[in-house]
């Protein structure tokens, strides 16, 4: 009986695997390529999310050599994304940002983002199948939070 479960258990993991890939896939369509490479991207991210950090911190949290962090930094600073600051509780060290114009686009993409999945799920599945989506939230943040 234990094998079955275990079998069961990795054929969903699988199914999850698939369909939140092609989701966020999907989610991707929608807004215009930036030119950034996914690396670029999640340090936006990071910054939009967490506010201000150092090269450091930033390279960190993205479990990356500063090496490469540098190299990121660079060309976001090169194309407007990001801006640097002193840190005013440490004044040797450069805080680093999303720039104003990097925030707008970011803001409008997720808008574009949740205004297509809110008409794909209204297009696509009954109001009890959107229950269903949101009952299953909390349970695939708790997975995401293991």
């Amino acid at each position: 009986m234990v094998d079955e479960q275990d079998s069961r258990t990795s054929a969903v993991a699988a199914d999850v695997r698939m369909v939140l890939g092609q989701l966020v896939r999907r989610l991707r369509q929608q807004t215009e390529d930036s030119g950034l490479t996914k690396s670029q991207i999640a340090t936006l991210v990071l910054l939009e999310r967490d506010g201000p950090m150092t090269a450091t911190e930033l390279a960190r949290a993205q479990g990356i050599r500063p090496q490469s962090m540098a190299a990121n930094v660079s060309a976001l600073e090169a194309a407007g994304a990001i801006t640097r600051s002193q840190d005013p509780d440490d004044g040797r060290k450069t805080l680093l940002a999303m720039s104003d114009s990097a925030r707008e686009h970011y803001r409008a993409g997720e808008l574009i983002r949740q205004d297509w999945l809110t008409h794909a799920m209204t297009a696509t599945l009954t109001p009890e199948e959107i229950e269903q989506v949101a009952a299953a939230i909390d349970l695939f943040g708790r997975l995401a939070r293991f």
